[in-house]
């Protein structure tokens, strides 16, 4: 059993960060100064999903451009009410994979664990749009069991937090789960998986990195980063001190089409990446999840787009391309 924070009420300043985010779409509009004909659909869009953007990540895009590729990953639009056939609630099989609640196990030799349904950002191609978190994520008598499961089989080696994002706990909460994974010893290796030391660089906190430095558990830290413009010169410090603790930084991306889908686009994010010590480890193409269908990129055109990189780049800087297919036993490159 995983105990609660000691100190719940604790309000570090990345939480404040956190809160100080656009959550009405015409608040968002007006901060931009962006035509008000975009309300309507962005009001409809944002009554199925919410919106969720931090000011500090605001203030990285550009005023009076609706074009603009920060702006277009979190803004609701209209397109989104429209159906697709092939895009759906459950894109990549997660439902199918679940073993004890908020455990999936897809794949062999590592897990995941939903830690939690929180978001700092809600981005608009989101996968997991449409998942039950309510029965998945959250309290400890939820995660006895997944760590029950995670006991009895000794092939996983690898323990994926992902979420929601999990760097949305507190440091405390991480610090305790962690803690508990730490009891199962074939496990290797922590994967997190999070968008927060881009979106909200202050929650790279000294508890955070205390938790990395001190677990056995090798760390590695997947953040979530599409375009160049993510990367601030205020997200720099932060990934260099998640280094210094013990991480291994890797990338992984969304082809979205009009925001990263040129080679000029996606080399500027890897030699942005490399810059702040982040290596580019995937590039995806789009989940088909209900709702995104209109940032789809080609398979055909993805794939050629990827040659052009190979052809341009050194080898390590070029990310994998792949697709996750529900059922598969691993992503499947292209």
């Amino acid at each position: 059993m995983i105990p609660r924070s000691a100190n719940p009420c604790q309000t570090p300043s990345w939480r404040s960060a956190l809160g100080d985010a656009f959550v009405c779409p015409e608040a968002l509009i007006d901060y931009l100064e962006l035509d008000r004909s975009l309300l309507p659909g962005a009001r409809t869009a944002a009554a199925r999903f919410g919106l969720r953007v931090p000011r500090t990540y605001a203030a990285r895009m550009e005023k009076g451009n609706p074009r603009d590729p920060l702006l277009l990953q979190v803004l609701p639009m209209g397109a989104e009410l429209e159906h697709h056939p092939g895009f759906g609630t459950d894109p990549v099989g997660d439902l199918a994979a679940v073993t004890s609640p908020g455990l999936l196990h897809k794949y062999q030799g590592r897990a995941l664990l939903i830690a939690t349904g929180a978001c700092a950002v809600n981005c608009r191609y989101c996968f997991r749009r449409h998942f039950p978190y309510q029965d998945a994520a959250g309290g400890s008598q939820r995660w006895r069991g997944a760590l029950d499961y995670l006991r009895r089989e000794p092939g996983i080696r690898e323990i994926i937090l992902s979420g929601g994002d999990p760097l949305m706990m507190a440091d405390a909460r991480l610090a305790e789960l962690i803690r508990a994974l730490e009891t199962i010893p074939h496990l290797a290796r922590l994967r997190i998986h999070t968008r927060m030391p881009v979106i909200v660089p202050e929650r790279v906190t000294d508890g955070l990195l205390a938790s990395l430095k001190n677990t056995r558990l090798r760390p590695v830290i997947v953040i979530h980063c599409n375009h160049a413009n993510e990367l601030s010169g205020e997200v720099h410090r932060p990934l260099q001190r998640l280094r210094d603790a013990g991480g291994t930084l890797l990338n992984q991306s969304v082809l979205l089409k009009g925001i990263n889908d040129s080679p000029e686009a996606q080399i500027a994010l890897c030699e942005s990446l490399f810059e702040t010590g982040v290596l580019p480890y995937y590039l995806h193409l789009l989940d088909p999840v209900q709702g995104a269908a209109h940032f789809e990129v080609r398979r055909e055109d993805a794939i050629e787009l990827h040659q052009r990189l190979r052809r341009r780049l050194p080898g390590y800087l070029v990310p994998r391309l792949v697709q996750e297919l529900a059922g598969a036993p691993a992503k499947m490159p292209l």
